[in-house]
């Protein structure tokens, strides 16, 4: 084989001055970090990057991915440093965007990757394996990391209860542009999440701006399994502001119930409505007016179905509730 000529030398210089300077804009743009593979692509030999460990230019942090310094890494760099040893990765759950204080960044950082592979994670890295994980990352995203609805939802496949999944929802619509319908578009990728009727249902009580789920969860959690007498749902009554739905009522004791189910943070204007309403209702009709919530229904409804009783015996009424089952504890609060 001929030897090469200068010209050859000089593109091969070239060349690799070329791969240098690629591998140097990747470190700063992934926070210097960087994978084996990427700095293999740079230019670098093995000899090369064991040198650079040996003077403490890298620092391995995961097999086959460095930093380029000695210190502690930042949580950026232990983000990036999990999603380049398990690429193609994305950063997840409680993970999924950077804390914004310092005392929120320590934990495991969480990466997604597709449900067909099998990876051992590294120390202080949690893997989850989903379906189709090309379509639920975010475009440009550095370090990468899904959606914000798609981690909602992988969230909302491990929730324990309705009112977690309840949660999950609250924090992401409306966060960073978040919409119900990119919700319910992330909802069609996600085939096999557990309760997808319930949280189709939510996000319609979004859109129509009403508590559909919330009313039928208090009909049947708090209302009927305790046998407390049954409301008038949706009366409408005739107010100094024009006509209103009043969502449950016990006409006979003169008690109305507003079931609060709005999935975000309450402004000052619509907590000033609702004192209005309820100052009407005791002034003008003698009712009195109970707001309840959605925890109240779905995490403390015994609790909530006692305070309920309590309020309708002393209007009235002359039965007592029941318990809803061996664990109810309706008998704790009354």
């Amino acid at each position: 084989m001929s030897e090469k000529t200068e010209n050859d030398l000089e593109l091969d210089a070239r060349d690799l001055a070329a791969r240098r300077a690629w591998a140097a804009r990747e470190l700063e743009l992934q926070d210097g970090v960087a994978s084996r593979a990427q700095l293999t692509w740079g230019g670098y030999t093995p000899n090369d990057i064991r040198r650079a460990v040996r003077r403490r230019e890298l620092r391995q942090v995961h097999r086959g991915v460095y930093v380029a310094h000695t210190g502690p890494p930042t949580w950026r760099q232990r983000a990036w440093a999990a999603v380049l040893y398990a690429e193609p990765a994305a950063l997840c759950g409680p993970t999924i965007l950077e804390p914004r204080r310092t005392e929120d960044a320590v934990g495991p950082i969480h990466i997604a990757i597709d449900r067909r592979r099998r990876l051992a994670p590294p120390p202080d890295v949690v893997v989850h394996r989903v379906v189709g994980l090309s379509r639920q990352m975010f475009p440009g995203a550095r370090p990468p990391r899904l959606t914000l609805e798609d981690n909602a939802l992988l969230q909302a496949r491990d929730a324990t209860s309705e009112m977690e999944v309840i949660g999950l929802l609250t924090d992401t619509i409306g966060r960073r542009g978040v919409t119900t319908n990119a919700v319910r578009t992330a909802l069609k990728r996600h085939s096999r999440l557990p309760r997808r009727a319930f949280i189709g249902d939510l996000l319609a009580d979004v859109d129509s701006g009403t508590c559909s789920v919330l009313e039928h969860a208090y009909l049947t959690r708090v209302e009927r399994a305790h046998g407390l007498p049954t409301a008038t749902r949706q009366g409408e009554r005739t107010t100094p502001t024009g006509r209103e739905l009043r969502d449950v009522e016990y006409e006979a004791y003169g008690l109305v119930v507003e079931l609060d189910g709005r999935l975000n943070h309450e402004s000052w204007r619509a907590q000033g409505r609702d004192a209005d309403r309820d100052l009407d209702d005791l002034a003008l009709g003698g009712r009195l007016t109970a707001r309840v919530r959605r925890p109240q229904v779905f995490e403390t409804q015994c609790r909530t179905a006692a305070r309920m009783a309590q309020l309708l015996r002393r209007r009235g009424w002359m039965e007592r509730p029941k318990r809803c089952g061996d664990s109810c504890t309706l008998e704790t609060w009354m």
